[in-house]
């Protein structure tokens, strides 16, 4: 039964590969007021890879939160407006502004950042 289900789910997290197409995630994702968490990789960079399964386990744990990806390669200039300089890069925004940023592959330390910013958001839409 479970491998049905399985098939049917496909990957929660977004794979932003352009410009334009993370103007537009961030921008719906402001207007409706949901956080948003991002991370920056690079197919070169071991430890981001890595960080791939965990960042999708946590994008299907907190369905309410956007969860992006961005390949620094790819868009350069979105890493450097965000001011990212090393992979991975997590960061965790809300209202259009940079919330918390966390540098390198630490799971335990991401999950506990994303449960607590998620728990703090939920207190905004109350």
């Amino acid at each position: 039964m479970e491998s049905n289900l399985e098939e049917g789910i496909k990957s929660k997290v977004l794979n932003v590969d352009s410009v334009e197409s993370w103007d537009s995630c961030f921008n719906q994702a402001t207007s409706q007021g949901s956080p948003i968490v991002v991370h920056f990789t690079a197919s070169w960079c071991m430890p981001s890879v890595a960080m791939n399964p965990i960042f999708e386990e946590l994008a299907s744990t907190y369905p309410d939160v956007l969860f992006l990806t961005v390949d620094v390669d790819e868009i350069k200039e979105v890493a450097s407006r965000m001011d990212v300089k090393a992979m991975p890069t997590f960061v965790l925004m809300r209202n259009g502004a940079q919330v918390d940023k966390l540098v390198g592959a630490n799971p335990d330390e991401i999950k506990k950042r994303i449960d607590s910013f998620v728990q703090s958001s939920r207190v905004y839409v109350a």
